[in-house]
C-alpha cells in the first residue's frame, strides 16, 4: 500500500468537477496533518490508513462525503457520531467551505492518529433494531383457520416468524402474496420454518 495511491488520482480524475477540489483538499490536508498516512481504495472509495483505518472520502453525483473510523471517540472535539443527511460525519459537502476549517480538520486527524498510535479500538456499533412487521390480514384469517400452522407459528422464535412474514410481504404481486400465503399454511401446518428446505437433517 503506498503512501499516494494512483488509484486515488484516477478517483478524483473521475468525480464531478465540483467534487474534484473537495477531495483534493481533503487529500492534502490529511497528509499534512499525518505524514505518516497510507492511501488505499476500499469499498470502491478512498481510505486513509495510519496504523489502521483513520478516515475516508467519497464522491457521489451532488455532494462528498468524509468520515472518521472512531468517529465516536472523537465527538468531545466537535465531530458527530454520524450524519443524518450522508455518509460520514459532516453532511453532504458541496464545496471546501462546507469543510471544518482547515486547523480544526488538522486537529481531528492528529487526534484520530493519536488513537491508533495508543491502540484504541473503534467503539462497537449497535444494530439498528428492526422495525416490526404487520402480519398481513389475509395471512391472520388463514392462520385462524387452521389450528397446526396457527400453533406452529406462535411456537416460532421470533426469528423465524419474522422469515415468514418479510417472504409474504415482500411479494410484488397480490397473486404472488397469496401464493405465498398458501404455501406457508401448508408448511406450518406440518410443523416446518419458513427455510425447512435448507435445515440440516437429524437423522
Amino acid at each position: 500500500m503506498a503512501a499516494r495511491d494512483p488509484r486515488v488520482d484516477a478517483y478524483i480524475a473521475k468525480a464531478q468537477p465540483f467534487a474534484r477540489p473537495i477531495l483534493t483538499h481533503i487529500r492534502t490536508t490529511v497528509h499534512a496533518a499525518c505524514p505518516g498516512v497510507e492511501e488505499t481504495i476500499k469499498w470502491g472509495f478512498p481510505h486513509f490508513d495510519y496504523k489502521g483505518m483513520l478516515c475516508s472520502m467519497a464522491s457521489f453525483k451532488a455532494h462528498c462525503a468524509f468520515g472518521f473510523w472512531k468517529a465516536g471517540l472523537l465527538k468531545d472535539s466537535g465531530v458527530p457520531a454520524k450524519s443524518t443527511e450522508a455518509m460520514g460525519q459532516f453532511g453532504r459537502i458541496t464545496s471546501i467551505d462546507e469543510l471544518p476549517p482547515d486547523k480544526l480538520l488538522v486537529a481531528l486527524v492528529r487526534r484520530a492518529a493519536s488513537l491508533n498510535d495508543d491502540g484504541v479500538k473503534a467503539p462497537r456499533r449497535k444494530a439498528a433494531p428492526r422495525k416490526p412487521i404487520e402480519p398481513p390480514a389475509a395471512f391472520v384469517s388463514a392462520l385462524r383457520k387452521n389450528t397446526k400452522a396457527r400453533a406452529t407459528f406462535q411456537g416460532l422464535p421470533p426469528s423465524h416468524q419474522r422469515e415468514y412474514l418479510e417472504w409474504i410481504v415482500e411479494a410484488k404481486t397480490d397473486a404472488t402474496r397469496d401464493k405465498r400465503i398458501a404455501t406457508a399454511i401448508e408448511w406450518l401446518a406440518e410443523g416446518k420454518a419458513r427455510n425447512w428446505k435448507y435445515e440440516r437433517s437429524s437423522r
